[in-house]
């Protein structure tokens, strides 16, 4: 296992990445259309604050409010400089994904919003 000041250090490391470059995104996809994007949301420019306890915390996200159509099942965050950061599973409330929406089913126009969002380093 990590010390925390172990774990505050990795997910600070991890969410700094994402501010290289400018404001980062997170792009939700469709995981059975060959990963197409449904979605786009931008980070602000300093995407997290510091970790503590190991868990960071995101500051605001700007919604997605003319998405495309599609079900989504995996999401990436970028950097603002469009480097990966890391990806992680999608799931509708229930199913216990890395992120939750109310519905993963999209439609062509729908906003896509988050209300708040965690990186949190292995223990």
């Amino acid at each position: 296992t990590h010390p925390t000041d172990v774990r505050n250090g990795i997910a600070d490391y991890v969410v700094d990445l994402i501010d290289a470059g400018g404001a980062g995104t997170i792009v939700f996809q469709d995981a059975t259309v060959g990963d197409s994007d449904v979605a786009t949301l931008t980070f602000d420019t300093v995407a997290f604050g510091a970790a503590t306890g190991g868990v960071a915390t995101a500051a605001a996200i700007t919604d997605d409010t003319d998405c495309n159509a599609g079900t989504v099942g995996k999401f990436t965050v970028f950097s603002g400089a469009g480097d990966s950061c890391f990806t992680g599973s999608v799931t509708a409330t229930g199913g216990g994904g890395d992120i939750i929406l109310s519905s993963t089913s999209i439609g062509s126009g729908d906003t896509i919003s988050i209300s708040s969002l965690t990186y949190e380093a292995p223990n």
